[in-house]
């Protein structure tokens, strides 16, 4: 990690970080209903844990090229979101959080969900629409709100509720931020000593006055950083 990265883990919580219009790791809206046994696709850390009811039988799944390797997962079960190692109908709840942009086939993985849930089983989704390339080479694609709900309504899966993430004026904010900081980021030398404080300076201002301004100015649907999807197998 450089000296870079490790002043903006520091900063993570200020708005002299790039990211921080998204603000800090949520759940997904309705978790706090989820029941019996609940498979995390994706789950890193197993941060969602905590925010599962008591009661819950949580079994995280990761994959081992990006789970493992990428970021060091201890999973309950390393598999593939395509090939779920699960009977049909045997599961309540699926969460699978920012992970379809990172398989090759994201509506068999979409339907593999559908497959294990019992009937009445929701699964929690979510996708970025608009962000940078990451975990690369392993990131293949973006869904729009139409592409979502198309793929889930063929596998049996319908749309209880869906939500973007971020306003419009917030995701051009983080964009603008991402643009600045992003050039940074994996680079060495005085150049990039040289453009660091301003750099911090400009991420500043146009954080600020996103988040001013997206209090202030009208919403835009056609423009949001992802999506946050809760489905229902049918």
């Amino acid at each position: 990690m450089s000296r870079l990265q490790a002043l903006a883990r520091l900063l993570a919580r200020t708005p002299l970080h790039p990211q921080w219009l998204m603000g800090l790791r949520r759940p997904p809206d309705g978790l706090q209903d989820a029941c019996g046994v609940v498979v995390d696709i994706g789950a890193a850390d197993r941060w969602v844990r905590a925010y599962l009811p008591e009661g819950v039988h949580y079994v995280a799944l990761d994959y081992p090229v990006t789970g493992r390797d990428l970021y060091g997962a201890r999973p309950d079960v390393f598999a593939d979101g395509a090939a779920l190692p699960f009977a049909d109908a045997s599961v309540d709840g699926v969460i699978c959080l920012e992970v379809l942009e990172h398989v090759a086939d994201p509506a068999r993985v979409v339907a593999e969900i559908a497959r294990v849930l019992r009937p009445g089983g929701d699964a929690w989704i979510s996708m970025p629409f608009l962000y940078p390339l990451h975990d690369a080479p392993h990131d293949y694609q973006r869904y729009t709100e139409f592409g979502l709900r198309r793929d889930l309504g063929r596998a049996g899966l319908g749309v209880v509720a869906m939500k973007r993430t971020l306003s419009a004026i917030a995701t051009a904010g983080l964009l603008a931020s991402l643009a600045i900081a992003g050039p940074l980021r994996d680079r060495r030398g005085i150049g990039v000593t040289l453009l660091a404080a301003p750099a911090a300076a400009l991420v500043l201002l146009v954080n600020v006055t996103a988040a001013v301004l997206g209090r202030m100015w009208p919403d835009w649907g056609h423009l949001g950083i992802g999506y946050e999807v809760r489905a229902r197998r049918e």
